[in-house]
């Protein structure tokens, strides 16, 4: 690692002094420079930390080592570097044909084994990529430490795509004086090719959707986010809005943390409801990475308005410079907090809520404002809530009253319902869309099978399918065998395979089931 070859000196940049960042530098760059330094980066020597062992078994370094494979041979003789690394900022693979640039890299350590995060190398491509959970170029004399200044570094996170978390990032590195007008797109396509490949390669569950750019939804306090009173519920749910109300009055900073679609948004806004007179609520969700600038100037004005509070969604999401600035602007705004909770309209409740999946996961410049940190508690652990919110979520749909048969009320509280009360909010108003009365029949198959175990789409397709023929009225497993064109054996042999608890009536095995 320690080979004395140099770049060719044409790409050397002229290096500017150590530590001193660029006049001309974008925000997100100048706040990445701020935590090289608050991390103690040295700024003329590269010093990561290696690692040794590698996952090399991962669906990431599977279908990322064949996307970069790929694109390698079509840029064959480039000096051009392509590297995949882990979400803490691990290298785990390095494809470079180029001689003098892979020993230059190995000069630096910037190869399989080592960490190049942060708080590890300072700002680089893959490290910023991977703190903002953005596509990064950095240029020549953008990087901080001086070693790193005669290279041009893209880099995108991969998104894993089952869970929406992030998997790690693609990177690729060329000399600072090459054009690197296509660095950037070709680095954006590996890693959504690397994304499409694991999907394809992983199972038939629905990916998460992304932030698309929403800003926020405006709604009244104490009330659900479609402007209707929510259902009386579990005393594990009210047991979570006294805590947080509790923590509110007295003027503390909460965090509301919890499983995704556990009701994180809604828990902080129950929590609210009579703390101010006439307060107005805004949900300001996570945008898409090219629209953070205009999210946090269109609401974070409203931050200082009387009667206004800001439930500021998925934090653990937001690029890191996004959350230094928030930090900022909450750390103007805070109020002190009280020893005890004040009265309905002259409490010192904070004008701002986080809610996030995980308390660690909040950036560190966020995390250090809070307070108090309330859990969700997810809705498998509430079984006592599903009914009275899918009679909620029929209603809203339905514009009325929606009945379920027993059997459909059985399977809906016997599903653990993984993605919790959005994924209940989804399959009940597409079955309520469909009847006045909900039966099995109108459940989709994920409620009706075991979800212990991932699916193909093929697989989901004929779970579905097996699922729908036997919830059919008087349905038989003769008769859906019938339909499906294949014998009673191989579909009481599918109904094992997949767990799915529907039993039509006269369910006898014939002497061919096996």
């Amino acid at each position: 690692m320690a080979n004395s070859q140099r770049p060719p000196e044409e790409f050397r940049p002229a290096p500017p002094a150590a530590g001193s960042a660029p006049a001309a530098i974008a925000p997100r760059l100048r706040a990445s420079w701020q935590r090289s330094e608050r991390y103690g980066v040295p700024a003329d020597e590269v010093q990561p930390v290696y690692m040794g062992s590698l996952e090399t078994d991962s669906l990431l370094y599977a279908c990322g080592q064949e996307v970069l494979q790929q694109l390698s041979t079509t840029l064959a003789g480039e000096p051009v570097s392509f590297m995949l690394t882990d979400s803490e900022g691990l290298v785990l693979s390095r494809l470079c044909d180029d001689t003098a640039m892979a020993r230059s890299l190995d000069r630096v350590h910037l190869a399989p084994g080592f960490y190049f995060a942060e708080r590890n190398a300072g700002t680089n491509g893959l490290g910023l990529a991977l703190a903002d959970r953005a596509p990064s170029l950095v240029r020549a004399e953008e990087h901080y430490c001086t070693r790193l200044r005669c290279y041009t570094c893209a880099a995108v996170p991969v998104l894993d795509p089952s869970t929406g978390r992030l998997a790690g990032s693609v990177n690729l590195t060329t000399w600072s004086r090459s054009s690197p007008a296509l660095l950037l797109a070709l680095a954006q396509a590996a890693a959504g090719n690397t994304a499409a490949l694991m999907l394809a390669r992983s199972s038939g569950r629905t990916v998460p959707a992304q932030p698309r750019g929403e800003v926020f939804r405006v709604y009244q306090a104490g009330r659900a986010e479609d402007g209707d009173d929510g259902p009386p519920l579990s005393r594990g749910w009210q047991d979570a809005v006294a805590e947080a109300r509790t923590a509110l009055a007295a003027g503390r900073v909460v965090a509301v943390v919890g499983e995704r679609g556990a009701g994180k948004g809604a828990l902080a806004a129950a929590a609210r409801q009579g703390l101010v007179s006439r307060e107005r609520l805004l949900r300001a969700r996570p945008p898409a990475a090219q629209d953070v600038e205009s999210w946090l100037t269109l609401w974070t004005a409203e931050l200082g308005k009387a009667h206004t509070c800001v439930i500021v969604s998925r934090v653990d999401a937001l690029p890191a410079w996004t959350a230094a600035e928030l930090a900022d602007i909450f750390t103007g705004l805070r109020r002190p907090p009280h020893g005890t909770a004040a009265a309905a309209g002259t409490t010192g409740a904070q004008p701002f809520v986080l809610t996030a999946e995980e308390y660690d996961a909040i950036p560190e410049p966020v995390r250090s404002l809070v307070d108090t940190v309330v859990e969700v508690p997810p809705l498998r652990l509430r079984p006592d809530d599903v009914l009275p919110l899918a009679h909620h979520f029929a209603r809203q749909r339905r514009g009325r009253p929606v009945c379920f048969t027993r059997a459909a009320a059985d399977a809906l509280t016997a599903f653990p319902w993984p993605d919790n009360v959005s994924q209940l909010r989804r399959v009940v108003r597409a079955a309520a869309a469909r009847a006045d009365t909900v039966d099995l029949r109108h459940l989709p198959g994920e409620v009706l099978a075991d979800g212990g175990h991932r699916l193909t789409r093929l697989q989901v397709l004929e779970r579905d399918e097996i699922v729908r023929c036997l919830t059919e009225p008087d349905a038989t497993v003769a008769g859906a065998a019938a339909r499906l064109g294949v014998g009673r054996a191989t579909v009481y042999r599918k109904i094992a395979q997949y767990g799915i608890r529907v039993r039509p009536r006269a369910d006898r095995p014939g002497p061919d089931a096996g």
